[in-house]
C-alpha cells in the first residue's frame, strides 16, 4: 500500500465513471472538477469500461481495497453492471447515485457485486427537492432508495448537503431516517470554495450541537474526527414538552418549534472544512472520468493523466501518492475574510492538462 509525505496509506479510490447528470444541483461541484457537464450523450473522453478495469487491477496491485463509483449520474453508464462485475475481487465496491435509475436496475447491481449505495436526497418536499435539483424526479428517487432497500442494500445512506436553502429540512429528514430503520443520514458540509456562494454556508457546529440534543446516543470515530448520532424511537422529554430545538433555513441559525420526536437511526456529520483531522486521514485518490487521477478533492493543478497500459497507470498512481498536499489550515488557508487561499508552498508540480475551471 503506498503512502504519502504525511504518512496517509492510500487504500480506496473514488471512480468517476462520467460527468453526464440528469441532475443540475445548485450546490454541485462534479467531485471537485467545477462545472464540467455538458451534453446527455456518452462524450469520447469517456473512459471505456476496459480501461477503468484495468486501473482498478492496478490500484488492487497497491493494496487498495474499495472502489466508489460516482460521477455526473454513473448510473448513466450502460455498462455499468460489467464494471461492477469486473472489479477486483478483493475490493469492496459501492455507489454515489441520485437514484433514479435504479429501480429495474438495482438487483443487476448487487448480483454484479455493489455492496453499498448513497443516495442524494436533500429534501423530503416535492418542491424543494425540484428548486435544488432542477428535476422533477422526486418520486422516482423515492422510488429508486426502495429498490436499493428491495435489492438487499441496506443500509442505504442518503446524503444531504446542509447549507442555507436546506438547513431546515434537517429535522424532518433526520425524523425520516429515524423511522425508516432501514436508512441511515449522512449530512455534508457544504464546500464554497468547490462551490462558490459563501452566503450559503451555515455554521456546521449548531447542527452537531443539535443533533447532540437529541441523539440519545453519540459516537465519535477518532478518524475523520467524525460524529455519529444515534436518535431513537421515543424521546420522553421532547414528547412531553412538544418542542425541541429545528434548524432555520433562513438565516442558518437555530429556533424552536414543534417536532415530531419519535424516531430511531443513524445520522453522521461530514464536515471537512477547517476540519484538520478529516484531511490528515483522508486514505483515498479521485480518478475523473476522462482518465486523470487527483490527489486532493479540492485540487485540480496536478492532474495526472492515467494513460492507457498498466504501467502508466502504475506511474500516474505512484506520483499522485507522492505528490499529494494536506488540506484545510496547510494547503488551503482560510483568510480573515472567510475565503480560501492556496498555500503557494505546496505547488511544485505541473499536471498533464489545464486545471478544469468552475463557471456559474
Amino acid at each position: 500500500m503506498l503512502e504519502d509525505d504525511f504518512g496517509r496509506e492510500v487504500s480506496g479510490v473514488r471512480v468517476s465513471l462520467t460527468d453526464r447528470c440528469n441532475f443540475d444541483c445548485v450546490y454541485c461541484h462534479n467531485e471537485g472538477l467545477g462545472d464540467t457537464r455538458g451534453p446527455m450523450e456518452a462524450q469520447d473522453d469517456e473512459l471505456t469500461a476496459d480501461t477503468i478495469v484495468a486501473f482498478l487491477e492496478v490500484a488492487a496491485e497497491f493494496g487498495v481495497d474499495s472502489v466508489k463509483f460516482t460521477g455526473g449520474e454513473p448510473m448513466l453508464r450502460e455498462d455499468l453492471e460489467e464494471i461492477v462485475r469486473r472489479a477486483p475481487d478483493e475490493m469492496e465496491v459501492s455507489m454515489t447515485t441520485n437514484g433514479t435509475f435504479l429501480p429495474g436496475r438495482a438487483p443487476d447491481l448487487v448480483d454484479a457485486g455493489l455492496e453499498r449505495v448513497n443516495v442524494s436526497q436533500d429534501a423530503l418536499d416535492s418542491e424543494a427537492f425540484a428548486e435544488l435539483t432542477q428535476s422533477g424526479a422526486y418520486d422516482r428517487v423515492l422510488e429508486g432508495v426502495e429498490a436499493a432497500l428491495d435489492a438487499g442494500l441496506e443500509p442505504v445512506k442518503l446524503n444531504m448537503v446542509v447549507f442555507e436553502p436546506t438547513a431546515g429540512y434537517v429535522p424532518k429528514m433526520v425524523d425520516h431516517v429515524a423511522e425508516n430503520p432501514g436508512l441511515q443520514l449522512q449530512l455534508i458540509e457544504y464546500m464554497p470554495e468547490l462551490a462558490g456562494h459563501p452566503e450559503w454556508a451555515i455554521d456546521i457546529d449548531r447542527v452537531h450541537d443539535w443533533l447532540e440534543d437529541r441523539a440519545d446516543t453519540v459516537e465519535h470515530r477518532e478518524m475523520h474526527d467524525r460524529k455519529r448520532y444515534w436518535i431513537h424511537s421515543s424521546d420522553a422529554a421532547a414528547e412531553s414538552s412538544g418542542t425541541a430545538t429545528s434548524l432555520a433555513a433562513s438565516d442558518g441559525g437555530i429556533r424552536t418549534e414543534p417536532v415530531n420526536n419519535r424516531n430511531s437511526g443513524m445520522v453522521e456529520i461530514v464536515d471537512p472544512v477547517g476540519n484538520e483531522n478529516f484531511c490528515a486521514n483522508c486514505h483515498r485518490v479521485r480518478l475523473t472520468h476522462d482518465g486523470y487521477l487527483k490527489g486532493c478533492l479540492n485540487r485540480n493543478d496536478d492532474l495526472r493523466d492515467i494513460g492507457t497500459t498498466k504501467e502508466s497507470m502504475r506511474t500516474a498512481f505512484r506520483e499522485t501518492v507522492d505528490t499529494r498536499v494536506p488540506y484545510y489550515g496547510e494547503y488551503m488557508v482560510e483568510t480573515e475574510d472567510g475565503e480560501w487561499e492556496i498555500n503557494e508552498e505546496y505547488i511544485d508540480t505541473d499536471g498533464d492538462r489545464a486545471p478544469y475551471e468552475y463557471s456559474e
